[in-house]
Protein backbone atom coordinates (compact mmCIF):
# COMPACT_ATOMS: atom_id res chain seq x y z
CA UNK A 1 0.00 0.00 0.00
CA UNK A 2 1.00 3.62 -0.52
CA UNK A 3 3.03 5.36 2.17
CA UNK A 4 1.56 8.86 2.44
CA UNK A 5 4.95 10.58 2.17
CA UNK A 6 6.41 8.54 -0.65
CA UNK A 7 5.80 8.24 -4.36
CA UNK A 8 4.44 4.78 -5.15
CA UNK A 9 6.35 3.27 -8.06
CA UNK A 10 5.29 0.07 -9.80
CA UNK A 11 8.06 -1.79 -11.63
CA UNK A 12 6.77 -4.43 -14.05
CA UNK A 13 9.23 -6.70 -15.87
CA UNK A 14 9.41 -10.43 -16.56
CA UNK A 15 13.22 -10.41 -16.40
CA UNK A 16 13.73 -11.08 -12.67
CA UNK A 17 17.36 -9.96 -12.66
CA UNK A 18 16.63 -6.68 -14.45
CA UNK A 19 13.57 -6.08 -12.26
CA UNK A 20 15.63 -6.57 -9.08
CA UNK A 21 18.44 -4.32 -10.34
CA UNK A 22 15.93 -1.56 -11.15
CA UNK A 23 14.39 -1.92 -7.71
CA UNK A 24 17.81 -1.66 -6.03
CA UNK A 25 18.74 1.41 -8.11
CA UNK A 26 15.53 3.21 -7.19
CA UNK A 27 15.90 2.28 -3.51
CA UNK A 28 19.45 3.60 -3.43
CA UNK A 29 18.85 6.84 -5.34
CA UNK A 30 15.32 7.91 -4.44
CA UNK A 31 12.80 7.70 -1.64
CA UNK A 32 10.06 5.68 -3.33
CA UNK A 33 7.65 3.07 -2.10
CA UNK A 34 8.21 0.31 -4.67
CA UNK A 35 6.07 -2.62 -5.72
CA UNK A 36 7.45 -5.09 -8.26
CA UNK A 37 5.53 -7.39 -10.57
CA UNK A 38 6.70 -10.08 -12.98
CA UNK A 39 3.57 -9.92 -15.16
CA UNK A 40 1.06 -7.41 -16.40
CA UNK A 41 -1.70 -9.50 -14.83
CA UNK A 42 -0.15 -9.11 -11.35
CA UNK A 43 0.24 -5.38 -11.91
CA UNK A 44 -3.42 -5.04 -12.89
CA UNK A 45 -4.51 -7.06 -9.82
CA UNK A 46 -2.79 -4.42 -7.64
CA UNK A 47 -3.71 -1.32 -9.65
CA UNK A 48 -6.16 -0.30 -6.90
CA UNK A 49 -3.06 0.65 -4.85
CA UNK A 50 -3.06 3.73 -7.13
CA UNK A 51 0.60 3.98 -8.12
CA UNK A 52 1.98 7.42 -8.88
CA UNK A 53 3.99 6.06 -11.81
CA UNK A 54 4.51 2.72 -13.55
CA UNK A 55 7.63 1.50 -15.34
CA UNK A 56 6.38 -1.24 -17.66
CA UNK A 57 8.27 -3.73 -19.82
CA UNK A 58 7.14 -3.95 -23.44
CA UNK A 59 7.13 -7.73 -24.00
CA UNK A 60 6.39 -9.44 -20.65
CA UNK A 61 6.16 -12.93 -22.15
CA UNK A 62 9.44 -14.70 -21.35
CA UNK A 63 7.89 -16.89 -18.63
CA UNK A 64 4.45 -17.36 -20.13
CA UNK A 65 3.86 -16.91 -23.86
CA UNK A 66 0.14 -16.34 -23.14
CA UNK A 67 0.80 -13.50 -20.69
CA UNK A 68 -0.43 -9.99 -21.47
CA UNK A 69 2.21 -7.94 -23.23
CA UNK A 70 3.12 -4.40 -22.22
CA UNK A 71 0.68 -2.74 -24.64
CA UNK A 72 -2.25 -4.83 -23.37
CA UNK A 73 -1.23 -4.03 -19.79
CA UNK A 74 -0.86 -0.34 -20.66
CA UNK A 75 -4.38 -0.28 -22.13
CA UNK A 76 -5.83 -1.84 -18.95
CA UNK A 77 -3.93 0.63 -16.74
CA UNK A 78 -5.24 3.55 -18.79
CA UNK A 79 -8.81 2.21 -18.66
CA UNK A 80 -8.51 2.06 -14.85
CA UNK A 81 -6.97 5.54 -14.55
CA UNK A 82 -5.84 7.49 -17.62
CA UNK A 83 -3.81 9.87 -15.43
CA UNK A 84 -1.27 7.29 -14.19
CA UNK A 85 1.99 8.01 -16.03
CA UNK A 86 3.37 4.84 -17.64
CA UNK A 87 6.89 4.63 -19.03
CA UNK A 88 7.54 1.70 -21.36
CA UNK A 89 10.90 0.01 -21.01
CA UNK A 90 12.11 -2.35 -23.73
CA UNK A 91 15.01 -3.99 -25.51
CA UNK A 92 13.26 -3.02 -28.75
CA UNK A 93 15.27 -0.21 -30.34
CA UNK A 94 12.77 0.47 -33.14
CA UNK A 95 11.03 3.79 -33.64
CA UNK A 96 7.83 2.00 -34.71
CA UNK A 97 7.62 0.30 -31.31
CA UNK A 98 8.11 3.61 -29.48
CA UNK A 99 5.47 5.31 -31.64
CA UNK A 100 3.03 2.45 -31.00
CA UNK A 101 3.54 2.89 -27.25
CA UNK A 102 2.83 6.61 -27.53
CA UNK A 103 -0.37 5.86 -29.47
CA UNK A 104 -1.45 3.77 -26.49
CA UNK A 105 -0.80 6.75 -24.19
CA UNK A 106 2.55 5.82 -22.66
CA UNK A 107 4.20 9.01 -21.41
CA UNK A 108 7.67 7.90 -22.56
CA UNK A 109 9.70 5.04 -24.00
CA UNK A 110 13.14 3.94 -22.78
CA UNK A 111 15.41 1.37 -24.40
CA UNK A 112 17.04 -1.00 -21.92
CA UNK A 113 20.70 -0.08 -21.82
CA UNK A 114 23.41 0.98 -19.41
CA UNK A 115 21.86 4.48 -19.32
CA UNK A 116 18.23 3.35 -18.85
CA UNK A 117 18.14 4.03 -15.11
CA UNK A 118 19.47 7.59 -15.53
CA UNK A 119 16.88 8.25 -18.25
CA UNK A 120 14.11 6.88 -16.03
CA UNK A 121 15.20 9.14 -13.17
CA UNK A 122 15.07 12.20 -15.45
CA UNK A 123 11.65 11.21 -16.83
CA UNK A 124 10.20 10.70 -13.34
CA UNK A 125 11.61 14.04 -12.17
CA UNK A 126 10.06 15.77 -15.19
CA UNK A 127 6.69 14.08 -14.63
CA UNK A 128 6.51 15.23 -11.03
CA UNK A 129 7.76 18.71 -11.82
CA UNK A 130 4.95 18.98 -14.38
CA UNK A 131 2.38 17.63 -11.89
CA UNK A 132 3.49 20.20 -9.31
CA UNK A 133 3.16 23.04 -11.83
CA UNK A 134 -0.27 21.75 -12.83
CA UNK A 135 -1.43 21.76 -9.18
CA UNK A 136 -0.11 25.28 -8.67
CA UNK A 137 -1.85 26.49 -11.81
CA UNK A 138 -5.14 24.89 -10.70
CA UNK A 139 -4.78 26.51 -7.27
CA UNK A 140 -4.20 29.88 -8.92
CA UNK A 141 -7.09 29.50 -11.37
CA UNK A 142 -9.45 28.54 -8.51
CA UNK A 143 -8.70 31.87 -6.84
CA UNK A 144 -9.39 34.02 -9.89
Amino acid sequence: MKNQNKILLFLVDDDALFLRSLEIEFQQHADFAIETYATGELCIESISHNPDIIILDYLLDSCDKNAMNGIETLDKIKSFNPDIPVVILSCQDKIEVAVDCMHHKACDYVVKSETAFMRLQKIITTIFRYKKMEKELNWYMDRM
